[in-house]
């Protein structure tokens, strides 16, 4: 019941090859955001070894809550304000192609559903709906709902709809993205964990760890703060209710109803939000319960719970990815704090980290750049 829906799937094997000696890119971190990396170096000819502490996606890319969402963790109306317009804009439409590439490689792994932004209270109407009009104005595809269905009536006042969102099985996208890696020449290192960084024998380095990965390097203990999510998943109930991915109360609240008919919640972080900024990977009744209570609510019936797991992710201060070279750090590099965000940045900075190490101009990093915490 401990472990994650999404990692009860039959994981097929992955046979990579074995490089002996030095490497060029050494990444540390299994999950979308090393195997996007090692994909992209490995493709371009690069020697790549990649170190998992566990196995493929076994960390919070197999925990998550199954949300494949452009834009990041500030609503776009707030990013304006603090970015500037041309910098919020190119974040917004970065995250839509890397949707898009995540589309062409996942397979059935994506599903192109949508997402409903919910305003659980006026003050969230508010917020959500400034977020909409600034959405509007640079030209982005959402609709304004005040015409909720059942079980959304009454509960919610609006709603954004984001039509180029989706619902994502991150653990089988993951587990692809590190085969393909695999067969451009990656070599993938499970069950080998990582406990300093000089036993990696490596001319450059990326960590790719997000919320997981402290004790590393102290510097990024400081700037990316581990916090847990919980979830639950319900039996299969016959009705859909949800077609789409839902969040509400600033992503506080989000919930999916599956193709087999469960129901999948997370959040509540704020019932206990200071014994959330952990590492630990376990389950606490408080936030538990109120996730029940929430899903009984939700479809009328306390429904029997068949997972329950925890998962960490790395949030930054101003939640902001950092992903760049580390100040003081000859050859060291970093992608990570997502705050949240991970299934669509992850791999999104997987991919901006390693083409910018392959020399090329990526300006999002001037955005992520982790100078800015030094």
């Amino acid at each position: 019941m401990a472990e994650a829906y999404w990692l009860e799937e039959q994981a097929p094997p992955i046979r990579s090859p074995r490089h002996e000696g030095r490497v060029d890119v050494a990444i540390v971190g299994g999950g979308v955001t090393g195997c996007a990396c090692a994909r992209v170096l490995a493709e371009a000819g690069l020697r790549v070894r990649l170190h998992e502490a566990r196995g493929i996606a076994t960390g919070a890319s197999g925990r998550n809550g199954g949300f494949a969402l452009c834009g990041g963790a500030a609503r776009y109306d707030v990013a304006r304000e603090s970015y500037g317009r041309e910098v919020a804009e190119a974040l917004w439409r970065w995250t839509e192609e890397s949707l898009d590439r995540i589309e062409h490689l996942a397979g059935d792994a994506l599903r192109r559903t949508g997402s409903l932004r919910l305003a659980a209270d006026p003050e969230e109407r508010e917020e959500i709906r400034a977020e909409y009009e600034a959405l509007r104005l640079d030209g982005f595809d959402c609709e304004w709902r005040d015409e909720l269905p059942p079980p959304l009536a009454g509960r919610f006042q609006g709603a954004v709809f984001h039509p180029r969102d989706g619902s994502i099985q991150p653990a089988r996208f993951t587990r692809r993205l590190a085969a393909a890696a695999a067969e451009a020449g990656a070599e993938l290192r499970e069950h080998d964990r990582i406990s300093s960084l000089e036993e990696l024998d490596a001319e450059r380095v990326v960590l790719a760890t997000d919320g997981y990965g402290r004790g590393l390097l102290p510097e990024l203990d400081e700037a990316i703060w581990p916090a847990r999510g919980q979830i639950v998943v319900s039996a299969p109930i016959e009705e859909e209710l949800f077609s789409y991915p839902h969040y509400a109360r600033q992503g506080f609240d989000y919930w999916q109803q599956l193709p087999d008919g469960r129901v999948l919640l997370g959040g509540f972080r704020d019932y206990s939000i200071l014994d959330e900024l952990t590492d630990e990977e376990t389950t606490t009744p408080v936030i538990q319960d109120a996730l029940v209570r929430f899903l009984a609510e939700l479809i009328g019936y306390e429904p029997t719970i068949e997972h329950r797991w925890a998962g960490i992710f790395g949030l930054t201060q101003d939640f902001v990815p950092l992903v760049g070279p580390l100040p003081g750090r000859d050859g060291l590099w970093i992608a990570g704090g997502y705050s949240g965000h991970g299934n669509v940045m992850g791999f999104g900075c997987g991919e901006l980290v390693a083409r910018a190490i392959l020399g090329r101009d990526e300006p999002l990093l001037r955005l992520f750049d982790p100078a800015r915490f030094a």
